[in-house]
């Protein structure tokens, strides 16, 4: 027989009721999926190896395979010998049938107003991983290994980079009462509003960063200076990140920086390209740093920051006898070495991550026999640049190590050049996308909405004499070669559809703009009943779409359509008017 519950037992059992109720609300924390999806606590197993210990909010659904590969990418590769805490990002890709990723009003917004690299993928999760192995004798293999990983949906890599080596040290202290406190602060959390700065107060310390909107060439604002007196009130200390997404572009290349140029090609082209380094921690912020080369374009090719032979993909990227597909690989274990030796490019970097030399030539790759294992670190690849070095930033560079300048600055001497190259080779193509638009003369009321004109490749580099990027850039080289490669990789063809469908909806929104202003009640004289219906559901139809396609149309285009169709609905009989009135 059961004992009665004394009132100090019936306190405890209501609140760990209401906490159990709370974290499987997942209306409750629809804030909180604004910014992460969940967090993993990851623990070795003697009999069942790398497993999820909990989920926090712990009402999140995973797919077996995204569990899989979420434990095995939470510890570094056996043969990475990683001792204490280490920290790396990844990427992990959605299961397809997981229909538990209601994305969130806000996170649209995100996407609608942020510029198209910084953008989420619906395929794809961002993972921050926190890692500790230290030695401990009362535990059966003598060592405690246990991981954080932090999965978003958001490309905020530095972001969640130091959040996470905030909560890490906290929780692996004061175990999961520290993680419920974590997600309860993050679901008070402002929505992640592109062109604003942000003021995320966490465990104490008050997080401000700024995220860019589309048109991120505009100043960063002082985020320092910017008031927030109740956060910084309530904060032990503020932390400042000048950028959420950015990692330290000169630190990543500063072993293969003589051959930027090159890699700038590579990855605009997206080759096929493996990063081997002794850490998941270097490996991850060289892909990173490599996929940043060429913003404000989208790197739209996949990449891995750390990829294991255990990732559900191992078999899809490393298949014999087939063409390397387009991805950027980042890897530690040596078995990658003999496994992937059939790739053009290989990316090999020394052990602390730092520089080889500044010899200005690349090492010829062997396609056969390659001895990776033996070789020395750099960039190993047979591929000819079409453009040639620009060597007075390439010296800047060199004499801004030897004069030992701040490596923020050169930093941002890099993302500055490379900004600026990147610009140079798509103005010219955003001049010709600009030009398939039709006449707007052409766009009427009463008739289908018209659609841009297709890409022609011989139409566009007809055009490069007089509007190339030797107009911008004083690099010389093959352009013209350079954009026939273009347009066969993923990158372009990510790009051209985001940007046909930038103008498609442009053109919906300027029909729209011109059948709010036109005279319907005069179109309606010599028209039949069903005309004039089919008018009124066409309207509404392009209404209700122009919602759902984010077609830019402002409200009080929006009112006066809606007094368009009260107009000609008018002059319909009743029984019609009530049916239509029904169906609106």
């Amino acid at each position: 027989m059961s004992r009665p519950c004394s009132s100090k037992d019936q306190q405890e059992h209501d609140i760990t009721t209401c906490r159990s109720n709370l974290f499987c609300n997942a209306q409750y924390w629809e804030n909180l999926n604004n910014w992460i999806h969940c967090m993993c606590i990851v623990t070795f197993d003697l009999e069942l190896g790398q497993v999820i210990e909990a989920i926090y909010p712990n009402d999140v659904k995973l797919l077996e395979q995204e569990r899989s590969n979420i434990c095995y990418l939470a510890f570094p590769d056996s043969n990475s010998g990683c001792m204490g805490d280490t920290q790396y990002h990844v990427r992990i890709r959605k299961g397809s049938n997981n229909n538990e990723l209601q994305e969130t009003r806000a996170l649209r917004d995100y996407d609608r107003k942020s510029p198209m690299f910084l953008q989420t993928d619906k395929d794809y999760y961002w993972g921050s991983v926190y890692f500790r192995q230290v030695k401990d004798k009362n535990l059966p293999r003598g060592y405690f290994q246990k991981s954080i990983v932090l999965v978003t949906r958001l490309p905020f890599v530095n972001l969640f980079t130091e959040i996470c080596a905030l909560i890490a040290p906290e929780f692996f202290d004061s175990g999961k009462i520290c993680m419920e406190t974590v997600i309860k602060e993050i679901n008070k959390w402002p929505p992640p509003v592109p062109g604003q700065v942000l003021h995320l107060p966490l465990l104490g310390v008050l997080f401000q960063t700024y995220i860019p909107n589309h048109v991120f060439k505009t100043t960063v604002p002082n985020i320092a200076a910017i008031d927030c007196a109740p956060a910084k009130a309530a904060a032990a200390r503020s932390l400042i990140l000048t950028s959420a997404f950015e990692g330290d572009l000169f630190k990543s290349l500063s072993s293969i920086m003589a051959h930027m140029h090159l890699l700038w090609e590579l990855v605009l082209l997206s080759e096929p390209i493996v990063v081997m380094a002794s850490s998941p921690t270097i490996c991850s912020e060289i892909v990173h740093t490599l996929t940043a080369m060429i913003a404000p374009l989208k790197y739209c090719a996949d990449h891995r920051p750390y990829f294991t032979i255990h990732d559900s993909e191992f078999k899809e990227y490393t298949m014999d006898g087939q063409s390397p597909p387009a991805v950027i690989l980042g890897v530690t274990n040596p078995f990658f070495a003999k496994t992937l030796r059939h790739w053009p490019h290989i990316i090999r970097v020394a052990d602390d991550g730092g520089p080889v030399g500044d010899s200005p030539k690349y090492k010829s790759k062997k396609s056969e026999g390659l001895k990776i294992l033996d070789s020395k670190p750099g960039l190993y690849t047979q591929y000819k640049p079409f453009l040639h070095k620009d060597k007075v930033i390439l010296k800047k560079l060199l004499r801004g190590v030897q004069t030992k300048r701040p490596g923020e600055v050169q930093t941002a001497l890099i993302k500055r050049h490379l900004a600026e190259l990147t610009e140079s080779f798509m103005i010219p193509l955003e001049r010709y996308i600009a030009s398939l638009m039709p006449l707007q003369k052409t766009i009427s009321p009463f008739k289908a909405t018209p659609i841009p004109q297709l890409f022609n490749p011989d139409d566009f580099l007809a055009t490069l004499n007089s509007a190339g990027p030797q107009l911008t850039t004083g690099i010389k080289g093959d352009w013209v070669g350079l954009y026939r490669r273009f347009f066969r990789s993923p990158n372009f063809s990510g790009w051209f559809r985001a940007r046909y469908l930038e103008l498609t909806n442009k053109l919906q929104s300027i029909q729209l703009q011109a059948l709010s202003q036109a005279d319907l009640t005069a179109w309606v004289r010599d028209k039949q009943e069903v005309e004039v219906v089919d008018m009124i559901l066409r309207i509404r139809q392009k209404l209700e779409k122009s919602n759902l396609d984010d077609v830019p149309l402002e409200y009080s285009v929006q009112e006066m359509l809606h007094e368009r169709i009260n107009e000609i609905t008018q002059t319909l009989p009743d029984d019609l008017r009530k049916i239509l009135n029904k169906q609106s």
